[in-house]
């Protein structure tokens, strides 16, 4: 199935995160390609929301959620890891879903050579779990902030003229979305984690990728 058009993402993070889960996300590059059956996502509202990056405004860094829906946000958090989410609603809104945990339906063997760079051993139902190791399986890093879906749906990444590699996204949405609960998001501190105001996480039960609920740890400063 194509990816939809743009329209199809320009709709509430609330309405859009649920439709995600079952779908297919598929990036490809020279080095291969990799996709993911989208397990479980989070939903960020931007001004209406504390745990948003966008709650307080457009910045350099969160420029790609206040674009149009179906496009790429990419950014890397904690030091640690990239995460990827796909833009919601039209544009100007600074809405997003996270892509939270999937399943490796393509690309085993590619999927497991990046997550084992850190790891000496991933057992398969880990590979895509989390969104950090979401991003480190598709090889998402912050070049692919801004990528549309589906812009060019090649079988592997293109190189443009000035030389650099760029990667090719995708998503298939499931033809019956899958059955899903809903909960607090993991590690969100402040009102924005408040489980009761914001459940806004959405996953498939009985999935071994799923992340365990962690409520937010507070940092020192």
């Amino acid at each position: 199935m194509p990816t939809p058009p743009p329209t199809w993402f320009e709709r509430d993070p609330l309405e859009l995160a649920p439709l995600l889960l079952g779908g297919v996300l598929r990036r490809a590059d020279a080095s291969g390609a990799v996709a993911v059956r989208i397990t479980e996502t989070e939903a960020y509202r931007g001004s209406d929301d504390p745990g948003a990056h966008t709650f307080r405004g457009r910045t350099a860094r969160n420029a790609t959620m206040f674009g149009p829906g179906g496009r790429v946000y990419c950014y890397f958090t904690y030091g640690m890891h990239h995460a990827v989410n796909i833009v919601a609603g039209p544009e100007g809104h600074g809405w997003g879903v996270l892509v939270r945990a999937g399943e490796v339906v393509e690309g085993h063997g590619l999927a497991l050579e990046r997550r084992s760079a850190r790891r000496r051993t991933t057992p398969t139902g880990e590979l895509a779990r989390g969104p950090g190791n979401v991003a480190q399986a598709l090889g998402a890093t912050l070049v692919d902030d801004g990528a549309t879906l589906g812009e060019a749906e090649l079988s592997d990444g293109v190189t443009t003229a000035d030389g650099v590699e760029a990667a090719s996204w995708s998503f298939a949405p499931a033809e019956v979305p899958p059955p899903y609960r809903t909960g607090p998001r993991v590690g969100v501190s402040g009102p924005g984690g408040d489980a009761s105001a914001y459940p806004w996480r959405f996953w498939v039960p009985g999935e071994p990728s799923v992340s365990a609920y962690r409520p937010a740890v507070q940092r020192q400063r």
